[in-house]
């Protein structure tokens, strides 16, 4: 009996004490922004096949994962998983990546974002930007809770994700949540993988197209409007955040010249940029190459990256 006594008291000063790795927060305090009143639709499962999953959702959330507090760099990501904006990928696309990152010391995020939908929100194209917007705003607010350094947030997209991420890096200037203090919503760097960044109809990704805008009048002024403010290459600015860019040759989902344009735009501007096209992987790296070869030249670029 008293050994039991002891094994118990130990467990639980184990859990009274032991360091919280990761914990999930709404974005919104008061409300999220746009929302139409309608239940909850949100759906998670996993497919042994695909990965863990998400779509309708209603309540965006950022899960926080802290590294060890003495391998801690200051520096801190956001993460946001892809899915064509219909679904999320939200385990190899996002809580994977994010443990791998406290493992280097890095503090990480991974950003549940709401998936346009007319149901759930009053515009559709604006949703998810407006999360991205609000997760950067709640981890600088939050900087000194969390260790990290306000100047050194980043955030990492996947596919579509990377369309959201490379979004919030070339719209920042408009804020489209409540921000009266006027904190940044600048990120420090961007991490892109086998991103969409392009809506156009040569290069773009038209289900991520669809599914952001919803299907438009062909050649209409409004599809020609969106389209274009959506299409991330024709928005880099001398200002746009230093990024790292990773796309397969053989990619025939999202075509590779979705990453050539951008890394191109980021030169026109002199943005510090670095592209990775590797000659094999298609959509996902789910064979090749191997996530310690692209994610190890990802910590390579963020150990070396000078933040301004």
């Amino acid at each position: 009996m008293r050994k039991l006594k002891h094994f118990l008291l130990s467990y639980l000063l184990l859990l009274l004490y032991a360091p919280s790795f990761s914990q999930v927060i709404r974005l919104y305090a008061n409300g999220v922004p746009g929302a139409k009143p309608v239940k909850d639709k949100e759906e998670v499962w996993f497919d042994k096949d695909v990965d863990s999953l998400a779509r309708m959702v209603t309540q965006p959330t950022l899960q926080v994962f802290l590294p060890e507090k003495e391998a801690a760099t200051g520096q801190a990501v956001i993460i946001c998983p892809g899915g064509g904006y219909h679904l999320l990928l939200t385990k190899r696309e996002g809580t994977d990546v994010a443990r791998a990152f406290n493992r280097a010391g890095i503090t990480a995020f991974v950003l549940k974002y709401r998936l346009p939908s007319d149901r759930i929100m009053k515009e559709r194209s604006v949703g998810p930007l407006q999360d991205v917007q609000q997760a950067i705003l709640l981890v600088r607010q939050n900087a000194r809770k969390w260790g990290i350094n306000p100047e050194k947030i980043g955030v990492m997209g996947f596919s579509a994700g990377g369309h959201l991420a490379a979004t919030a890096a070339t719209h920042f200037e408009k804020a489209v949540i409540s921000n009266p203090d006027h904190i940044s919503l600048r990120p420090d760097f961007l991490i892109l993988m086998y991103p969409v960044i392009s809506f156009t109809d040569s290069i773009g990704h038209q289900g991520s197209r669809n599914n952001l805008l919803g299907v438009l009048p062909p050649n209409s002024v409004q599809e020609k409007e969106l389209v274009r403010n959506f299409s991330n290459e024709f928005h880099v600015t001398d200002n746009t955040p230093p990024a790292f860019i990773i796309h397969a040759a053989d990619d025939t989902i999202v075509p590779v010249a979705n990453a050539e344009v951008f890394y191109q735009a980021l030169k026109q501007h002199k943005v510090p940029a670095e592209l990775h096209i590797y000659s094999k992987g298609e959509h996902g790296f789910l064979k090749y190459p191997a996530f310690e070869e692209w994610f190890g030249r990802c910590l390579f670029w963020l150990k070396g990256i000078n933040f301004k």
